[in-house]
Protein backbone atom coordinates (compact mmCIF):
# COMPACT_ATOMS: atom_id res chain seq x y z
CA UNK A 1 0.00 0.00 0.00
CA UNK A 2 2.88 2.49 1.06
CA UNK A 3 4.88 1.59 -2.38
CA UNK A 4 1.83 2.13 -4.17
CA UNK A 5 0.90 5.47 -2.84
CA UNK A 6 4.38 6.61 -3.24
CA UNK A 7 4.34 5.91 -6.90
CA UNK A 8 1.59 7.50 -7.06
CA UNK A 9 2.92 10.64 -5.72
CA UNK A 10 6.10 10.64 -7.95
CA UNK A 11 3.43 10.10 -10.79
CA UNK A 12 1.82 13.52 -9.66
CA UNK A 13 5.00 15.27 -9.10
CA UNK A 14 6.42 14.34 -12.79
CA UNK A 15 2.93 15.49 -14.45
CA UNK A 16 2.82 18.62 -11.96
CA UNK A 17 6.32 19.20 -13.48
CA UNK A 18 6.14 18.72 -17.09
CA UNK A 19 2.89 20.76 -17.32
CA UNK A 20 3.78 23.71 -15.35
CA UNK A 21 6.22 24.70 -18.66
CA UNK A 22 3.38 24.47 -20.62
CA UNK A 23 1.60 27.44 -18.61
CA UNK A 24 4.43 29.83 -19.12
CA UNK A 25 3.62 32.99 -21.29
CA UNK A 26 6.30 34.17 -22.88
CA UNK A 27 5.07 37.73 -24.17
CA UNK A 28 5.26 39.32 -27.65
CA UNK A 29 6.78 43.41 -27.51
CA UNK A 30 6.62 45.14 -31.02
CA UNK A 31 8.73 48.31 -31.54
CA UNK A 32 11.38 49.84 -33.28
CA UNK A 33 14.96 50.09 -32.48
CA UNK A 34 18.68 50.59 -34.57
CA UNK A 35 21.20 47.36 -34.93
CA UNK A 36 24.21 47.81 -32.76
CA UNK A 37 27.54 45.59 -33.57
CA UNK A 38 29.20 44.61 -30.10
CA UNK A 39 33.08 43.39 -30.28
CA UNK A 40 32.92 41.88 -27.19
CA UNK A 41 32.63 38.16 -26.80
CA UNK A 42 33.25 37.20 -29.93
CA UNK A 43 31.08 40.02 -31.25
CA UNK A 44 27.30 39.84 -31.87
CA UNK A 45 24.46 41.59 -33.01
CA UNK A 46 21.87 42.91 -30.87
CA UNK A 47 18.92 45.31 -31.07
CA UNK A 48 18.44 49.09 -29.31
CA UNK A 49 14.64 49.42 -28.82
CA UNK A 50 13.56 52.91 -29.03
CA UNK A 51 11.41 52.38 -25.88
CA UNK A 52 12.37 50.03 -22.37
CA UNK A 53 10.82 46.78 -22.58
CA UNK A 54 7.90 46.29 -19.73
CA UNK A 55 9.44 44.75 -16.93
CA UNK A 56 12.81 45.43 -17.57
CA UNK A 57 15.42 48.10 -16.68
CA UNK A 58 16.73 47.99 -19.87
CA UNK A 59 16.07 48.42 -24.01
CA UNK A 60 18.63 46.16 -25.21
CA UNK A 61 17.54 42.57 -26.99
CA UNK A 62 20.04 40.23 -27.65
CA UNK A 63 18.06 37.94 -30.86
CA UNK A 64 18.76 34.55 -30.74
CA UNK A 65 17.84 34.25 -34.49
CA UNK A 66 18.52 37.71 -36.39
CA UNK A 67 19.28 37.17 -39.98
CA UNK A 68 22.36 37.83 -41.37
CA UNK A 69 20.57 40.60 -43.60
CA UNK A 70 20.05 42.95 -40.66
CA UNK A 71 23.30 42.29 -39.34
CA UNK A 72 24.22 45.97 -40.29
CA UNK A 73 25.61 48.66 -37.39
CA UNK A 74 23.31 51.22 -37.06
CA UNK A 75 20.52 50.22 -39.77
CA UNK A 76 16.75 51.09 -38.06
CA UNK A 77 14.28 48.34 -37.58
CA UNK A 78 11.02 47.59 -36.87
CA UNK A 79 10.80 44.28 -35.29
CA UNK A 80 8.11 41.87 -33.36
CA UNK A 81 10.11 39.47 -31.21
CA UNK A 82 9.00 37.37 -28.20
CA UNK A 83 10.80 37.63 -24.76
CA UNK A 84 12.29 34.63 -23.91
CA UNK A 85 13.36 34.92 -20.48
CA UNK A 86 14.12 30.69 -19.94
CA UNK A 87 17.26 31.38 -22.47
CA UNK A 88 20.75 32.76 -21.16
CA UNK A 89 23.51 33.77 -22.98
CA UNK A 90 26.90 34.38 -22.29
CA UNK A 91 26.84 38.03 -24.01
CA UNK A 92 25.15 39.34 -20.52
CA UNK A 93 24.02 42.54 -22.60
CA UNK A 94 20.18 42.63 -23.21
CA UNK A 95 17.19 40.52 -22.57
CA UNK A 96 17.22 37.72 -24.71
CA UNK A 97 14.58 37.62 -27.63
CA UNK A 98 13.40 35.35 -30.49
CA UNK A 99 12.30 37.40 -33.89
CA UNK A 100 9.39 37.00 -35.32
CA UNK A 101 9.43 39.34 -37.91
CA UNK A 102 11.59 42.36 -38.81
CA UNK A 103 11.47 44.82 -41.55
CA UNK A 104 14.10 47.34 -42.77
CA UNK A 105 12.76 51.14 -41.75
Amino acid sequence: MKKQLLIIGIIVLIVSFGLSGCTTVKPIIEGTGTIVYNDFEGGFYGIVSDVYIPGYPINQLDPINLPQEFREEGLRVLFKVRLRPDLMSFHMWGIMVEILEIYKI
